[in-house]
């Protein structure tokens, strides 16, 4: 099981969810969810993500990746739809939260 604060994917289960909301999602955009956030900070051009998550060679248009990324963001929230980075005329990168130091941390 892979998490991020408030994120929550099951590969085993095949279930995602938010702040303990379960996600509606479709085949494709769980496959393309879980891919990212197990390579967390890595950035994923969109052949990659097609090569990996659709496992098909990169022919034609990628640009499906950013219709199946922009149903994901909606389906997470506006709370969380930050949590997948477009990295500009690369792809897109899974970067989760990270908690700000608290007290004593600081110093």
């Amino acid at each position: 099981m892979s998490s991020a604060p408030g994120l929550s994917v099951d590969s085993e289960r095949r279930v995602a969810s938010i702040s303990g909301r379960v996600l509606k999602l479709t085949y494709l955009e769980f496959e393309l969810l879980a891919h990212l956030v197990a390579h967390p900070r890595r950035v994923h051009s969109r052949a990659q993500l097609i090569a990996a998550v659709w496992n098909q060679p990169t022919v034609g248009d990628t640009r499906t990746v950013d219709v199946h990324i922009a149903r994901l963001r909606r389906k997470l929230g506006s709370d969380h739809r930050q949590l997948i980075s477009t990295v500009r005329q690369v792809g897109y990168s899974f970067t989760p939260a990270t908690v700000p130091p608290t007290g004593d941390e600081r110093r």
